[in-house]
């Protein structure tokens, strides 16, 4: 499978952004899909994961404040970005893997797509 992330943007502290993970492939419906962020300096960290068969999980940071959700028809994952803070400043990466039961960690995912920019001024 492909994924291109795409959205990111530069936004003032407390503004939204919506990124999008478009993806390739037969059967989107039954890939896990993750969203991953790297600061600089920083390793890449979990964000939020939408497992093909078991729900959804958040980064302790931005649980209330992001929102992943799927549209398999679209064969695509967003990511609402609300009350944003400098510190979500990184570059935002998706990436999938087939469903699985497993946590969602950086070395468990199989594709990734190149990152999109997200940016919040203070």
């Amino acid at each position: 499978v492909q994924l291109q992330a795409f959205g990111g943007g530069l936004v003032q502290a407390g503004g939204s952004l919506r990124l999008s993970c478009a993806a390739s492939g037969r059967t989107f419906s039954n890939y896990d899909i993750g969203w991953f962020r790297q600061a600089p300096g920083k390793e890449r960290e979990f964000v939020a994961g939408i497992w093909s068969s078991v729900g959804i999980r958040y980064l302790d940071s931005v649980q209330g404040r992001f929102t992943i959700t799927r549209d398999n028809a679209k064969k695509t994952v967003y990511l609402q970005m609300n009350s944003l803070k400098p510190e979500d400043t990184a570059i935002y990466y998706c990436a999938a893997r087939w469903d699985s039961l497993r946590t969602m960690s950086d070395d468990s995912m199989d594709y990734w797509g190149k990152g999109t920019q997200v940016t919040v001024s203070s």
